[in-house]
């Protein structure tokens, strides 16, 4: 066995089963081989896209990550293919790393969602069948729709969501998501949640 596939077996074992996989993902020595390859850079170089600080309070995207993979990790029984679900969680935000910006002093990272699909699907198409990257590159893909079916928003994508994944297990990785932020009041984001599953359920 080489290398990097050790390395993602090892991670694999940990994302899924660990309580808290940060405490995992932070020991890991990115600095060197194979961390530090392809695609493993992909995750290691979250630490330096910032995010903006009203949103994200916690900092980096990295930080970010590590709060939602814990997240998850509590609620990975909940999910249809709880191991598809924790890469998703882990890869969900991969996309800032090429989509954010920064403009008149704003931190965007506009279309995050769509180039973190591409993105997972890289990184996991070395070591994972396409139906396992197919899997977990939509749910990175349809991640924000929580926010745009919500907030009524023009990118708003109900059916091609729906098409693509479960709706259920879209809102518990936005569940995730929103509560992987310092000083998040579970309670409303849970009610947050349980709207979009009201729209997206064609209840409202």
């Amino acid at each position: 066995m080489d290398e990097k596939r050790a390395l993602f077996q090892d991670m694999d074992a940990h994302i899924c089963r660990d309580e808290r996989p940060s405490q995992y993902m932070e020991a890991l020595d990115f600095g060197s081989a194979p961390a530090s390859m392809r695609p493993f850079n992909i995750l290691s170089g979250l630490k330096k896209v910032g995010q903006s600080p009203i949103h994200h309070p916690e900092g980096n995207v990295w930080n970010h990550t590590m709060l939602v993979l814990d997240e998850a990790a509590k609620r990975r029984g909940r999910a249809g293919d709880s191991r598809v679900f924790m890469w998703a969680a882990l890869l969900h935000d991969v996309g800032k790393a090429v989509a954010t910006r920064y403009r008149k002093g704003k931190i965007t990272a506009y279309d995050h969602d769509k180039e973190g699909a591409v993105l997972a699907r890289e990184f996991l198409k070395e070591f994972e069948p396409e139906s396992v990257c197919s899997k977990v590159a939509a749910l990175v893909r349809w991640h924000m729709q929580i926010l745009y079916v919500t907030k009524s928003e023009r990118f708003s994508e109900l059916e091609a969501m729906r098409r693509e994944v479960d709706v259920h297990d879209i809102a518990l990785l936005g569940l995730c998501d929103r509560l992987g932020r310092t000083g998040a009041d579970r309670r409303a984001e849970e009610r947050v949640i349980l709207d979009f599953l009201r729209k997206a359920d064609g209840n409202e």
